[in-house]
This record gives C-alpha cells, structure tokens and sequence, in this order.
C-alpha cells in the first residue's frame, strides 16, 4: 500500500493509500468471516460495489445478483442533494427477502443510506458490507455498514481505479 498526501480545499492533506488486488483479497478475506446468516440476494451498488460485490457473490455462492445506480447533482451541497436512482431492481425481487448491500467504502453514506430505505419501504431484510468505512466524513450518525473490511481515514484507491494500468485491444468501443 502506497500513501501520498495530496492537499484539498476541505482538508489541508488527505493521505491518499493505493491499493493492490492483494490489499483487496485480504479485506475481502477480513470481511467474509463477519456475515452473519444466509442472503436471499446480493445488491451491489455502481460503481465501487461492483468488483467487492461480485468476488463476494462468488465467494458466498449468492447466484441472485443486482445492482443500484444512485446519481447525487454536484452542483448541490451534499447534504441538500436528493438522489436519482439511475437504476434498481423491481421490488419484486427484493420485497420479503434478506439483502446484503455491497460497496467499496461508505465515506459519507449517502448512497448506501437512500439503498437501504429504498428496500425497507419494499420489506426486504438488508445487512451492508464495504471494503473500507470512514468514520468522521460519515453524514449520518448512529448508522454505518454492518460490516467493512477496515476503518480509514484516507482517501482509497482501488487498483480497478488506477491510471497506472494500461488498457488493452484494438481501439475504442462502439457506441451502444
């Protein structure tokens, strides 16, 4: 893991810590032994939650796999802002079953927080899983992920968000 201070407007310096899929495997490897029960589903949230999401699926053997687009505006202070759900499942795949809701970090819990009263306004059941927790940018005391690989205070990155890989292939994808 590799840290660099890199100054910000909020924070004189914010340590940045730079992950490999190592560093990854063994928060995954803290995390699994933390779940408690059987999940019926597994919500990953785009776009951190994706890769943590599917090792898990995986590793859990939870077949049923989904995913939760939420869109906060930049131009509104982030406590203010009201979220858009690009996407998210149909309640009749959730209603009456027993979630586990997957990111990469809760930072401010924004995103994780609107996920969770979307599925208990349809009754599903829901425990959250991140990689990393960060305390003291959370936005919503008395609540956090039930489980998280580890508590940090920097800002992550994660080795499917470094610039250091190159891509690979033979040009640019079509449009869709």
């Amino acid at each position: 893991m590799g840290y660099l201070p890199v100054s910000g407007q909020s924070h004189p310096e914010i340590q940045h810590e730079i992950l490999t899929w190592e560093n990854v495997d063994q928060l995954i490897d803290h995390l699994i032994p933390q779940l408690e029960g059987e999940f019926d589903g597994l919500l990953m949230i785009t776009s951190g939650g994706l890769i943590p999401g599917g090792i898990l699926s995986e590793a859990l053997g939870i077949k049923h796999v989904l995913t939760a687009s939420v869109y906060f505006p930049d131009d509104v202070h982030q406590k203010l802002a009201w979220p858009t759900f690009v996407q998210f499942p149909p309640d009749t795949l959730l209603t009456q079953r027993r979630i586990l809701i997957v990111d990469n970090i809760w930072s401010n819990g924004r995103a994780t927080v609107v996920v969770q009263g979307r599925l208990a306004a349809v009754g599903a059941e829901f425990r959250t899983a991140v990689l990393h927790y960060r305390l003291r940018s959370n936005l919503f005391p008395g609540l956090g992920p039930n489980y998280y690989g580890a508590v940090t205070e920097r800002y992550i990155v994660y080795p499917w968000e470094t610039s250091l890989v190159t891509p690979t292939g033979t040009g640019s994808l079509p449009a869709i």
